[in-house]
């Protein structure tokens, strides 16, 4: 069972300029505001899990994963317009359905995270973020000869350890619960 995919979404990543273009263009857009909330109070006085890296290294990785997501993404649609086998047309359709779910998950996770401060529900985004990559990578893995995978396993790896990182905050983070004798 093939799923449809409307053409627009298809078209999109056919060009490799716009199938880097639109992470791009989301992940600026949905961090516009991290920069001011990461240097704010609020921030800086969370309590940190161990290996976090410093702010300045996360722009730079999340631009290297934009990019390379973005041209997965025009591979996946390139053997998708090739391809002749039922099975590799079902796992392409549905890995690129994934890739648009995940590109909304991961447009979701710095405003719920940095603007809304609701670490718990950026935790839920980021566990289904990254169980929806990886499962995009797997179906993609086949039908684009790993070509694809070669672009987004450093995304899932990143993804992973992301998930990491917001455990960590909203664990170390919670508020105490006050203890209240009857």
């Amino acid at each position: 069972m093939s799923i449809h995919i409307p053409n627009i979404l298809l078209a999109i990543p056919r060009n490799p300029i716009t199938a880097v273009g639109i992470p791009l263009a989301l992940g600026f857009i949905s961090g516009s505001q991290t920069s001011k909330v990461s240097t704010s109070n609020w921030y800086h006085n969370l309590n940190a899990p161990p290996g976090r890296p410093r702010r300045e290294v996360f722009p730079f990785a999340w631009t290297i994963l934009y990019l390379a997501m973005g041209y997965a993404s025009h591979i996946a649609v390139k053997a998708l317009d090739s391809t002749v086998l039922e099975g590799n047309r079902n796992d392409l359709s549905l890995g690129i359905a994934l890739y648009y779910g995940q590109l909304g998950l991961n447009y979701l996770w710095s405003p719920l995270f940095f603007n809304q401060q609701q670490m718990g529900l950026a935790l839920i985004d980021s566990v289904l973020l990254t169980g929806t990559t990886w499962y995009m990578t797997k179906l993609l893995d086949r039908p684009t000869n790993a070509k694809a995978t070669y672009f987004l396993l450093p995304y899932c790896a990143w993804l992973g350890f992301a998930t990491y990182l917001n455990a960590g905050y909203w664990w170390l983070n919670q508020e105490p619960k006050s203890l209240s004798r009857k």
